[in-house]
């Protein structure tokens, strides 16, 4: 009889802490490489982002937490950073050592959670980043005096150039095998050592299993609760409230940070010290800032960047989609012949799957030059000054900086924007935010603009015009979201701005390894979407467009085509009949009951029937677009292009059917629509309401069918 195994021992757990913008994510990158995985914690929408990290022949797990400034937190991410640290978060164990990350420049400011992890009683080891930028300032430091008075192991680092990684790698191999933990009392009184023996002592008479850092966390940043540990022993329960109040009332809160920040400034001022006396200039950051964060020319270099990253987007991405664009049509013509015995198999493969999703994966590299930038952009430092900027203008209706952030993540795709919501501290805020995500264009919403910029607007404009399209729609949102956020925190939630502090990294070369991290990751989770959601939507409306269909119905469709036009030739004969076949299937149907409604934005039936399609999730609406509308194309054709196809499409009086107006009202439409249900059970989840998903889909499909409305009556006036 086999023996069951053994369970495998749990690896060490090593968790990277510091404040926003010290170089903790850079570290993270720069130790784990692309031994990493992006999800949740259990439970919260508050994105985990862990790593395997190979020391020797050992393999440890790293987590990279959110920044935080303090373990007294203010929003849901900070409060899930510190459960992590105090071993309080579900399904994770307490980190077996912290590598706090510091910046070099902000070391006063910086070691003030230093100063609370070390009263935790965690094993601490210092990561001190951005050293050459305190060299250029003309500061020295000095290394030996800083390890003195942290009382644990300092490595110096520069991340962006990897100076230092391999000392710090063998730091934490060190010191999970020797932790070491700053025997440090920065509270006045001097009773928190004390208290915390006289609890372990209690707890170890008991049998109850509680070390000095959990004692210690519970006791200074618990909030007020007790463990879980102790809800089976009341009487140590309320030892511990007791020993809370008293360390609270030895020493007033406003007393305790003052004390902290004494002792920082004091390490600042022994570790680092200016090499030379006279006055130091000021640096290229300080220089720089001064027109980049102006309240006119800033504004207007962050709008002229924006447009160079959507012009460049448009122009550069051309070669590589006629790559990939060349290579589906070469598959489908390869597989088609192979099939042909099965009219209904071969119209399946070719044109809904392969041609479903190669029209996707075309944009594949827009999305990734589109990340390119953004990483680039961040790791440069710029991102920080446009939130800067965005406070001024998100001031106007109620926000500040911080929505910022989700409302930048939500260009990439508004599920993670809207999670990242719970970086703002006040609740009405945080819903106001959540809201108006949506309407940023996410990517999934950059091949609808492609598509119809490259068909209708570059052909007769040229590429100038056809980038800033891009970019107007890419504005839209953001111009549209500042009323509706105005109306809906002024008038519905009657929410107050709150004060925006920021911290502003120096500017400097982002590190490529993370900027192609971050492209490779976000171009996993495209190609992820055109693989699994898109294969499944593109069979569900291939069926609804081949069905019904009989050989009946094809003979008789037949005979009315020739009897009306007798002397066409076989292949227009064979293109008109799939046009009829597609306008009697059950999605030519549906799309002609609802033709109606849409008329006055210019949207004939298969527009309409294309639109429906999207809501489920609106990356299916270009491969929807491709299975209406080529069908039927014949096989000179543009061998079945879509943007040929489009062009190609008449309304029964013969009039282009994607004109300038009709084209830039679907885009429109697009731009403003709330088409994706994935995004509306995020919202659900986040507002713990079925109410506010409900009014973030009704308020922008209005907005939407508006603004599609008002592009075709206005353009009507004009025509070109």
């Amino acid at each position: 009889m086999s023996q069951g195994l053994a369970a495998e021992p749990r690896r060490p757990l090593v968790a990277i802490v510091g404040n926003p913008n010290a170089g903790k994510t850079t570290l993270f990158n720069a130790l784990t490489g692309s031994h990493q995985k992006v999800g949740n914690y259990p439970g919260v929408t508050v994105e985990k982002v862990s790593g395997r990290l190979k020391l020797g022949d050992q393999i440890v797990d790293c987590t990279d937490l959110p920044g935080l400034y303090s373990l007294n937190p203010v929003s849901e991410d900070e409060r899930v950073a510190v459960q992590v640290i105090s071993g309080a978060a579900q399904s994770e164990p307490m980190p077996d050592l912290i590598v706090c990350v510091v910046d070099a420049g902000n070391l006063e400011r910086n070691l003030f959670l230093f100063t609370q992890l070390a009263d935790a009683g965690h094993p601490l080891l210092v990561a001190l980043t951005m050293v050459d930028r305190i060299e250029k300032d003309g500061l020295k430091l000095n290394l030996s005096k800083l390890k003195t008075r942290l009382g644990v192991d300092v490595v110096p680092l520069v991340g962006h150039k990897e100076r230092g990684l391999d000392d710090l790698r063998t730091a934490i191999q060190r010191n999970l095998e020797s932790p070491k933990r700053p025997n440090v009392d920065f509270n006045a009184s001097g009773l928190l050592p004390e208290i915390v023996a006289e609890l372990q002592n209690r707890l170890s008479r008991a049998a109850v299993d509680m070390t000095e850092a959990e004692v210690r966390s519970t006791l200074l940043f618990s909030e007020g609760k007790s463990p879980a540990i102790l809800e089976g022993y009341p009487d140590i329960a309320r030892a511990f409230d007791d020993a809370r109040r008293r360390v609270t009332e030895a020493t007033e809160p406003k007393a305790q940070v003052a004390n902290r920040y004494e002792w920082t400034a004091g390490v600042a001022k022994e570790a680092l010290t200016q090499v030379s006396q006279r006055e130091r200039a000021k640096s290229l950051t300080d220089r720089i800032d001064v027109i980049v964060t102006h309240r006119v020319f800033g504004l207007a270099i962050f709008i002229g960047l924006m447009y160079l990253v959507f012009q460049s987007i448009y122009s550069f991405a051309q070669p590589l989609m006629d790559l990939i664009q060349g290579a589906f049509d070469k598959l489908g013509s390869a597989i088609a012949p192979a099939l042909a015995s099965n009219e209904a198999l071969q119209s399946f493969v070719v044109n809904g799957v392969i041609r479903g999703v190669g029209s996707m994966l075309v944009f594949l590299p827009q999305i990734l030059i589109l990340f390119f930038f953004v990483s680039f952009l961040e790791g440069s430092g710029y991102l920080a000054r446009a939130a800067f900027l965005m406070d001024r203008l998100l001031g106007w209706c109620g926000l500040n900086g911080r929505a910022f952030i989700p409302l930048l993540s939500s260009y990439a795709c508004a599920i993670p924007g809207i999670m990242s919501a719970r970086v703002m501290p006040d609740p009405k805020a945080r819903l106001a935010t959540i809201l108006v995500a949506p309407l940023m264009s996410c990517s999934a919403r950059l091949p609808v603009y492609l598509l119809l910029i490259g068909a209708v607007i570059e052909p007769r404009y040229g590429p100038f015009w056809a980038g800033f399209a891009l970019f107007a729609m890419h504005l839209l949102g953001l111009a549209v979201a500042v009323p509706v956020v105005w109306f809906i925190n002024r008038k519905m939630l009657k929410g107050k701005r709150l004060p925006f502090l920021l911290e502003l990294p120096p500017y400097q070369w982002p590190k490529w390894r993370d900027v192609w991290l971050a492209m490779y990751n976000r171009g996993k989770v495209f190609v992820k979407v055109a693989g699994t959601t898109i294969v499944v939507m593109s069979a569900i409306i291939w069926a609804c467009s081949f069905f019904p269909r009989s050989p009946a119905s094809e003979a008789l469709y037949t005979a009315q085509i020739k009897a009306a036009s007798p002397n066409l030739p076989d292949n227009e004969v064979h293109a008109l009949l799939e046009e009829r076949l597609l306008e009697n299937s059950y999605l030519g149907r549906f799309g002609h009951f609802l033709e109606p409604a849409f008329r006055p934005a210019g949207f004939d039936w298969r527009i309409t029937t294309s639109i429906l399609c999207a809501f489920p999730a609106r990356e299916t609406v270009v491969p929807s677009l491709g299975i209406i509308f080529n069908l039927g194309a014949d096989a000179e054709k543009d061998k079945g292009k879509l943007q040929g196809a489009l062009l190609d499409a008449k309304w029964p009086d013969g009039r282009p059917l994607f004109d300038l107006w009709t084209s830039i009202g679907f885009m429109v439409f697009f731009a403003l629509c709330c088409q994706c249900f994935s995004t509306l059970a995020t919202i659900r989840r986040e507002t713990n309401s079925i109410k506010w998903p409900i009014f973030a889909f009704t308020y922008m499909t209005v907005l939407a069918y508006i603004g599609a409305v008002l592009v075709y009556q206005f353009g009507k006036l004009f025509p070109v």
